[in-house]
């Protein structure tokens, strides 16, 4: 940069060449904000020393000024992000601490309790991964298969039908892979995923011009299929997810061929790609 060419006439300098030193022996990094005419808005560091001459009893000023416009952006960018970052890993653990509160204890053993916990945070925490990645959204075909991934050793067991294109962005993306997971767990373990010949169909489609999402859960060629005499903590967190987190909601059918359920959100919390 050209200091040279800039125009110093500055109300902060002045008041600092008039005021601010006369008053002090010396101004250590006096920072200084200014629009130039030719180089934009700087930030700059101004230190001054009154010098003493005691042959002459004169004095002079050492005057020193550094651009620190790019350390100051910097700065701001880092103080940004930690901001973020702490208020992620609050949300984080909110959730965290929401799951181990209710998943239920009633009737099971602790060794139950653990692997119904560990799984929901596990899944809480590839959402995380998945939806803080650098690109900062995810597409819905990526998250479906993502959670679905440690059931596909049979490749016949989980059918994925690609659909619409859609954007997801990170609050999307949390509540709705502890959806996915809710239900893969629970195939897992009493439905289509628990047999060997069982399988499990995904699909989705935009509608109504691209304005809501729908995705289809279809469960076939597991064990007979009875609605449950009581709503679990993982029918509830389905429910809550999809209506609250996701201003959507979901419908699950307890036919005889297996579990379908069918959730529908809007895709203002979702986009499609221009």
């Amino acid at each position: 940069m050209n200091w040279a060419t800039a125009n110093w006439d500055i109300p902060e300098l002045r008041h600092l060449l008039s005021e601010v030193i006369p008053k002090s022996t010396a101004v250590i990094n006096y920072q200084v904000e200014h629009n130039f005419p030719s180089i934009g808005r700087r930030t700059m560091l101004l230190t001054a020393r009154t010098l003493h001459h005691p042959n002459n009893g004169s004095h002079s000023m050492l005057l020193s000024i550094v651009d620190a416009t790019d350390r100051s952006r910097r700065d701001a960018a880092k103080d940004m992000l930690f901001g973020e970052l702490r208020h992620r890993m609050k949300n984080l653990l909110a959730v965290a601490r929401s799951i181990a509160r209710q998943t239920r204890t009633v009737g099971r053993t602790a060794e139950e309790y653990r692997d119904d916990f560990l799984g929901r945070f596990g899944a809480l925490v590839e959402a995380h991964d998945l939806a803080f990645a650098e690109e900062e959204e995810t597409g819905l075909e990526t998250l479906v298969e993502r959670i679905l991934a440690p059931y596909t050793a049979n490749p016949k067991a989980v059918v994925i039908e690609p659909g619409a294109a859609v954007v997801l962005g990170p609050r999307t993306v949390m509540s709705l892979s502890l959806v996915l997971h809710e239900l893969a767990t629970n195939a897992a373990k009493y439905g289509a995923l628990s047999a060997s010949g069982g399988r499990v169909r995904v699909s989705w489609q935009a509608e109504e011009e691209n304005s809501r999402l729908r995705l289809k859960w279809v469960e076939s060629g597991g064990p007979p299929v009875t609605p449950p005499a009581t709503t679990g903590y993982g029918t509830e967190l389905i429910q809550s997810a999809t209506t609250y987190s996701l201003g959507g909601q979901v419908e699950q059918e307890y036919a005889a061929g297996g579990l379908e359920a069918e959730i529908v959100i809007p895709l203002g919390s979702a986009s499609l790609p221009g």
